[in-house]
């Protein structure tokens, strides 16, 4: 581990400070070319603009660029500690918008008093960009935040930690249950955390046909029910009508169990109480609730996935953000909306079922993946993410009427 903190920090620093940096898309050598450039002919695009505000995708990067936002109060999983510190995540962030999907990204860290002040410093430069993602903000803050934000915003508000993450995750649960012979709607879920990822992630299992009455979900004082009198907004919509207060009285007999929380939290007699085939989504990074090869130890017939690389099933944001925001911002959306994001679930689903591509294999580091078990998620570095999710996601967008340009035809064929 110290050497990776070595290579890590020296990555950060060397061969120059950071990840991410401004390149020019235009010559810049002559006299001529600096008077295009900026004065004198600067003007002609600016009357453009200004007689018709959608010129501003013809004439400058607007139509390509992400802004990366945060406030540095829930970062990865290190907590509150502030706006300078998530600078790292997200130039992080940029990097991959970049590498991913040839988005040009930059990331704008926000001091800031109260929520509302926060809101308004977003709102005021989000004409500025194609669209923005949230990231690293705690809850229930982020929640009011990005309605907020899609409220004042006539561009895509996207919080990663909270749709990025539940769109994998559905991808993934919805390809485990099919391989483990079951159904969503009859599916009993076990959700053990209940901040943004967990809110998001099982919002849009329902949106996918699972029964809310079917989700049980636990925050730090064990499972959120109608008799508690401590719940905010966000938590009451999974509170139960149940006698049933520990993990140990809502684990049993469960079909799927879902983390969101923090390391070593599942036992292996946890895990042994869980109906026949269970899935177990253990995503607390790096460490999951339950490591892997003590879930295996405890149980042969379950499918697990976790947050890191180095096991199978990787629910990774980095399989749907750029491609979703590729998609969103080449038809001009005006929003992500449920319909780009239930399309975004099944385009990454359908991956998982075909044959994998030898370089995704190389990349990879195995000789073989097959859909089943241990591959119900695609890999990071398949070539079909970007063509797959992102013309989905444009065709969502044109079909739900939040487009305001057509796909082409042939866009990412």
């Amino acid at each position: 581990m110290s050497d990776f903190r070595e290579q890590a920090l020296h990555y950060h620093a060397h061969p120059v400070p950071g990840k991410i940096s401004v390149e020019l898309t235009k010559p810049a050598e002559t006299v001529n070319d600096l008077a295009l450039a900026y004065s004198p002919g600067v003007a002609e695009p600016v009357r453009e603009i200004a007689a018709d505000p959608a010129n501003a995708y013809k004439y400058t990067g607007k139509g390509n660029m992400v802004a990366v936002i945060s406030n540095g109060t829930a970062i990865l999983g290190l907590g509150n500690l502030g706006p300078l510190a998530s600078k790292p995540v997200m130039e992080g962030k940029a990097l991959l918008f970049k590498r991913f999907a040839g988005l040009d990204s930059i990331d704008i860290e926000v001091k800031h008093r109260t929520t509302e002040d926060f809101i308004n410093t977003v709102a005021n430069i989000a004409d500025t960009f194609g669209g923005i993602n949230l990231e690293d903000i705690k809850a229930p803050e982020c929640f009011e935040i990005e309605k907020a934000l899609i409220e004042r915003c006539d561009i895509p508000v996207f919080h990663d930690d909270q749709h990025g993450t539940a769109i994998v995750t559905a991808a993934g649960m919805l390809n485990a249950l099919e391989v483990q012979g079951k159904d969503i709607e009859d599916a009993i879920i076990v959700c053990l955390g209940a901040g943004a990822a967990a809110v998001a992630c099982m919002e849009l299992l329902i949106k996918c046909g699972a029964l809310r009455e079917h989700i049980y979900m636990l925050d730090r004082k064990g499972v959120i029910h109608t008799r508690r009198d401590d719940l905010n907004e966000y938590k009451q919509l999974f509170a139960n009508n149940t006698d049933k207060r520990t993990l140990q009285d809502v684990i049993a007999d469960a079909d799927v169990f879902v983390g969101v929380s923090g390391p070593n939290l599942l036992t292996a007699d946890d895990l042994k109480l869980m109906a026949d085939k269970p899935v177990v989504f253990a995503c607390s990074n790096p460490d999951p609730e339950i490591a892997p090869e003590v879930a295996h130890s405890a149980r042969n017939d379950l499918i697990m996935a976790t947050g890191r690389s180095d096991f199978p099933n990787q629910v990774n944001n980095v399989l749907c953000f750029p491609f979703i925001f590729r998609g969103a911002l080449d038809v001009r959306a005006t929003a992500i909306n449920d319909e780009m994001k239930i399309a975004a679930v099944h385009a990454i689903r359908g991956i998982a079922k075909e044959p994998v591509p030898s370089e995704v294999l190389k990349a990879a580091g195995v000789e073989s993946l097959e859909f089943g078990a241990e591959y119900i998620i695609p890999k990071p570095m398949d070539p079909r993410l970007l063509p797959r999710i992102a013309r989905a996601v444009a065709e969502a967008a044109v079909e739900s009427g939040v487009a305001q340009i057509d796909m082409p035809e042939d866009y990412m064929r």
